[in-house]
């Protein structure tokens, strides 16, 4: 399973919003995918104010999908700044959502060796 390559794209437009090499620069966590800020293409991503305390790993903040043209889809994201203790491995990291959702979608393709 490590030698996957995790893609996020945007349904709209197909265009990618993060990718990266499981285990590598992305880990699955908790149903989402953290991704190194580095491999997350913030261009049409936008950090919120808004935040949800997690009782467990600290307070996040949402990140939204701000299309051209289009009102901004809320909540396609998250990131955490100062995380809980045991959750440093999240800290500033990009999650994105596993799977598909009402913006977003995954594609998990072999790396290429």
């Amino acid at each position: 399973m490590s030698d996957q390559t995790i893609h996020i794209k945007i349904i709209q437009t197909n265009e990618t919003l993060a990718i990266g090499k499981r285990n590598q620069d992305v880990q699955l966590f908790e149903g989402a995918w953290y991704f190194d800020p580095d491999v997350v293409d913030m261009t049409h991503l936008a950090i919120s104010n808004r935040t949800f305390t997690c009782p467990y790993k600290g307070i996040c903040y949402w990140i939204d999908l701000t299309l051209p043209n289009q009102p901004p889809i809320k909540d396609v994201g998250f990131t955490y700044f100062d995380t809980k203790d045991g959750y440093e491995f999240i800290q500033d990291k990009i999650g994105l959502y596993y799977g598909r959702r009402d913006a977003t979608y995954q594609e998990t393709l072999p790396s290429p060796t």
